[in-house]
C-alpha cells in the first residue's frame, strides 16, 4: 500500500526558553524539523510527506529550507487551533487509500526499524503506536496531597509515529474535538478502532527542554 507521513510542527518553544519555535532550533547545523523530514525521506524516498505548520511560520520554514539546502519534496498544510485540528488539516490532503504515519516534528531520531514496524503492523491490523516500557517507579496523585504506588508494568510510554490506514484515521478525525484527545491513538480509539502496540526506540526523544536538544546532538554523532 502507498505510504504517507504527516509531520506535525506547531510548537512555540515556551519550555525551551526560546523565542524561536522549537522545531526551528538549530541541531547540528540544521533545524530540528529538517532533521525529522530528512529522516523519513531516508527511510523511504517514495513516501509522500506533509509538514503541518502554523500559517505565520510557513514563510520562515521555506526560508530555512533554502538556506539549509533542505531538498526533500513535501507539501505544507496549515496548522489549526490544537494538534487535533492540525492533524485533521494534514489528513485532508491524503486519499482514503494507503497508510499514514503521523509524527511529531520535534522527534528527529526515530529509528527506521520502528517506522517499518509501525507500517507493517498497520497494514495487517489497521493501526500501530510505538511504545517503551517504563523504568521509573510510578505514583498516582490522590486528593489531599496523598499518593500511592502503582504497578509500572501495567503502563507504557507512548511515542510517534502513530500509524494508521488512511481511511480509518480520516473517519476518526471527523469526530468533534475533545480535550481528552491527547494523541492520534486516542482519536482512533474513540472512533471504535484498536491500535496495536509495537516496540519504540529510546533515542526517539521529543525535544521539549534544552537538555533534550543537547542530548539529541550527542545521539546524532554517536
Amino acid at each position: 500500500m502507498k505510504r504517507y507521513a504527516i509531520i506535525v510542527a506547531g510548537g512555540k518553544g515556551t519550555r525551551m526558553g526560546s523565542e524561536l519555535p522549537k522545531q526551528f532550533l538549530p541541531l547540528a547545523g540544521k533545524a530540528v524539523l529538517a532533521h525529522t523530514l530528512e529522516n523519513f525521506y531516508r527511510f523511504d524516498s517514495s513516501m509522500e510527506l506533509v509538514v503541518v505548520l502554523p500559517a505565520e511560520q510557513q514563510a520562515y520554514w521555506r526560508q530555512l529550507c533554502a538556506e539549509q539546502s533542505v531538498a526533500v519534496p513535501h507539501r505544507i498544510a496549515t496548522g489549526g487551533e490544537t494538534r487535533f485540528h492540525s492533524v485533521r488539516n494534514g489528513l485532508s490532503l491524503l486519499p482514503d487509500e494507503g497508510l499514514v504515519a503521523i509524527h511529531d516534528g520535534v522527534r528527529p531520531l526515530v529509528a527506521h526499524a520502528v517506522i517499518e514496524r509501525c507500517f507493517s503492523v498497520t497494514e495487517s491490523c489497521g493501526g500501530a503506536i510505538p511504545t517503551l516500557p517504563l523504568t521509573d517507579s510510578l505514583r498516582q496523585i490522590l486528593p489531599d496531597d496523598a499518593s500511592r504506588a502503582v504497578d509500572r508494568s501495567c503502563f507504557v510510554a507512548v511515542q510517534t509515529p502513530q500509524t494508521f490506514r488512511c481511511g480509518e484515521i480520516k473517519r476518526a478525525y471527523e469526530q468533534p474535538y475533545r480535550p481528552t484527545f491527547t494523541d492520534d491513538a486516542s482519536v482512533y480509539e474513540a472512533a471504535g478502532y484498536s491500535p496495536r502496540l509495537v516496540e519504540g526506540n529510546r533515542e526517539n526523544l521529543k525535544i521539549t527542554l534544552p537538555v533534550d536538544l543537547a542530548l539529541a546532538e550527542i545521539l546524532l554523532f554517536r
